[in-house]
């Protein structure tokens, strides 16, 4: 998974080829955030890496809904 956990945050990193690429996945990220109704931060910096961070702020922690929406972004990976 290679999740950073720190805190009451779930962080990684992604890199793509170029600024579509990224912008690509943080859409793709929308609707299964949208699914979930489990929005993340999203940070598009360098044009083409998007930095997701994880966090369930109602409850100030990472919970279950964090760890589903993360495997659910890595498997966009392989999309």
């Amino acid at each position: 998974m290679n999740w950073t956990q720190e805190k009451n945050t779930l962080t990684k990193n992604f890199e793509f080829k170029d600024f579509v690429s990224a912008i690509d996945f943080v859409n793709k990220i929308a609707k299964e955030a949208e699914a979930l109704n489990h929005h993340p931060d999203i940070l598009i910096h360098g044009y083409k890496n998007v930095k997701i961070t994880l966090s369930t702020h109602d409850q100030d922690k990472v919970t279950k809904k964090d760890f589903e929406l993360a495997k659910r972004i890595d498997k966009l990976i392989t999309i």
